[in-house]
């Protein structure tokens, strides 16, 4: 084992740009809620950023990413970064700094606790966020990217794929992210036909094209060197995003009208659709994984609009149905002839890999579904989920942080 000086750059610019997706996710969120709570909104991300920054390097590296216990679990060897220093690590990322790799790893985690935020914004205490936040990176991300991405995870030896997160980040956040909505409740107003439309368009614009550029690092810097598969999933991540946002387009202008906010919504779910495939596929193949994913995240779409359940920034339909497409695309597309520690699939003759996708996506759907339904009741009876309904009329930037997004009335 030996450093890679250009290996290495390129993960840390990688981490540097998934670092650079939760505040574009901020102000993609921000961007949708109404202006009384913006801030709100916008710190459910940025202490996701604090919060699970320190947590990760305390115990979460070391519970996804130590020594295999039974295939479900990394034991207990890099607690708080012991271990983990200047030099490779024996088994992951064997050509840049273990602690280059490791960092790479705490960005995503961060970005998945802040995605699920979405899914309850304008309701949910600060202090409730807090405390499931740090409950489910231990009992649910932890344990699902071992599974998934760990040395001698059950999945992993299974057989299932998954490039930068389809499973691990996606299907766990929306999934969760339903579960939550769930046990949250709707907003005041929500099934009364009270105005919530996104107070900011351009916010959520400025946020998706934050996102797009900084997938690039998520999807081809999860190839772990500068080569060529770096290249093949970058060039397949901006296909997949253009066709998703370009479907997106078309399916809201048969209906309606062609929008900003479908087009920006598009775009992000052909990052979400093409990220579990992003270094198994050719780039091609982006063009129907990005454009099957915007068809299936607009109609899941339609559908939780349809079930009434107010899962308010559509983090399911589109992060939880992104990323199980993306998985099963996995399992279709995936060619062995670009990236030979991948495995054919459905259509270079293997079926058996798409089994293994549908496999996997039912594991983790149930599991993360369930385990966060768990999770929430535990800090319903210690912290209570929702604020009182008078601060949740005047806003939770008030409520919640005592200030406002902007001068003049909140309303």
């Amino acid at each position: 084992m030996s450093i890679n000086a250009a290996d290495t750059a390129w993960i840390l610019i990688s981490a540097a740009m998934v670092m650079v997706m939760t505040p574009g996710l901020a102000l993609f969120y921000g961007g949708m809620v109404r202006r009384k709570n913006v801030l709100a909104t916008f710190m459910m991300s940025f202490s996701a950023m604090a919060l699970v920054g320190v947590l990760w390097v305390l115990y979460g590296y070391s519970l996804s990413f130590g020594t295999d216990i039974g295939g479900l679990i990394g034991g207990l060897d890099f607690l708080g970064l012991r271990g983990v220093g200047q030099e490779p690590s024996a088994v992951y990322a064997t050509t840049v700094p273990h602690l280059a790799y490791m960092v790479f790893q705490a960005m995503f985690a961060v970005i998945t606790v802040a995605l699920i935020t979405g899914a309850v914004v304008e309701r949910m205490k600060f202090s409730a966020i807090l405390l499931f936040s740090v409950l489910w990176l231990t009992l649910i991300y932890s344990p699902v990217a071992h599974w998934v991405w760990g040395s001698g995870g059950w999945l992993a030896k299974f057989g299932a794929l998954d490039f930068a997160g389809g499973t691990v980040v996606h299907i766990c956040a929306g999934m969760s992210a339903l579960a939550l909505a769930r046990l949250v409740g709707p907003r005041k107003g929500f099934r009364d036909g009270a105005p919530m439309e996104p107070h900011d368009v351009p916010m959520v614009a400025l946020g998706a094209g934050i996102l797009w550029f900084g997938w690039f690092g998520f999807n081809a810097g999860s190839a772990l060197n500068s080569g060529g598969l770096a290249a093949s999933a970058f060039v397949a991540t901006n296909t997949s995003a253009a066709a998703a946002a370009f479907t997106w387009m078309a399916l809201s202008w048969f209906y309606r009208r062609p929008t900003m906010l479908g087009v920006a919504t598009g775009a992000v779910v052909g990052l979400v659709a093409i990220t579990p495939a992003a270094g198994y596929v050719e780039p091609i193949m982006g063009i129907p994984i990005g454009a099957g994913g915007a068809v299936v995240c607009y109609y899941a779409m339609l559908l939780r609009s349809k079930w009434s359940i107010d899962e308010s920034l559509d983090v399911w339909a589109c992060h939880g149905m992104g990323g199980t497409w993306g998985a099963l695309a996995t399992g279709i597309f995936s060619s062995s002839a670009v990236n030979a520690a991948g495995a054919n699939g459905l259509l270079y003759g293997n079926p058996m890999q798409f089994v293994k996708q549908l496999v996997a996506v039912i594991i983790v759907w149930v599991f993360t579904f369930g385990a966060t339904l768990l999770l929430g009741k535990l800090v319903k009876a210690i912290t209570g989920l929702r604020v009182t309904p008078a601060e949740e009329s005047v806003g939770l930037d008030i409520a919640q942080h005592g200030e406002r997004a902007y001068g003049g009335m909140i309303r």
